[in-house]
């Protein structure tokens, strides 16, 4: 008996991400309630470290064309990303997410990546619960911005915009930090 009200609670468990009801049955009752919603902004802050050197690099690149070597710009290639979201910009600062998708040099003329990542949260009222990002990145831009076109859990129907700007980058090894503030407008029931 003890051991079937705990494989009830862990399912239970599974199905939602941080108070929000997962499945096709809760997205549709979402959606019943959708009109009757407040609209919300929210901030975030963090570091997105983006590790390609050493032992457990967190950006691997998966795929190049015959030409990428001699582009100046990398183009064609293609790296896949499961990058630690911190707190702070130091190494081993408090883990909050990850920035986990793709990346690939899309520009012949400059640094300018095109990414598409979900930005998923670990920790916290958001924990679970994820905001996708795709767009255009100038690496040697001051500022960044790049569109949230949507999320999960909490973020359903989301909307934003997600500003980057370097804090750290070694040329030699290619590692970076990039400070990211977001805002994203969501949905509140």
């Amino acid at each position: 008996m003890e051991k079937t009200r705990l494989v009830v609670l862990l399912c239970f468990i599974v199905v939602m991400a941080q108070g929000v009801e997962l499945g096709p049955n809760a997205v549709e009752k979402w959606f019943d309630k959708l009109p009757h919603a407040k609209q919300k902004v929210t901030k975030f802050h963090f570091y997105f470290h983006d590790i390609v050197s050493g032992k457990n690099p967190s950006a691997i690149t998966i795929a190049q064309s015959n030409m990428t070597t001699k582009s100046p710009t990398l183009f064609g290639s293609v790296a896949m990303i499961d990058d630690p979201l911190t707190v702070g910009p130091e190494p081993n600062s408090t883990i909050v997410g990850r920035a986990q998708g793709i990346y690939g040099s899309a520009d012949q003329n400059e640094a300018g990546l095109l990414m598409t990542y979900n930005i998923v949260f670990t920790t916290g009222k958001y924990n679970g619960s994820t905001l996708s990002v795709l767009g255009r990145n100038p690496v040697f831009n001051k500022y960044r911005e790049m569109p949230i076109v949507g999320g999960s859990g909490v973020f359903r129907l989301a909307q934003g915009i997600a500003t980057a700007k370097t804090y750290w980058f070694n040329l030699t090894s290619g590692d970076a930090v990039v400070e990211y503030n977001v805002m994203v407008l969501h949905y509140s029931h």
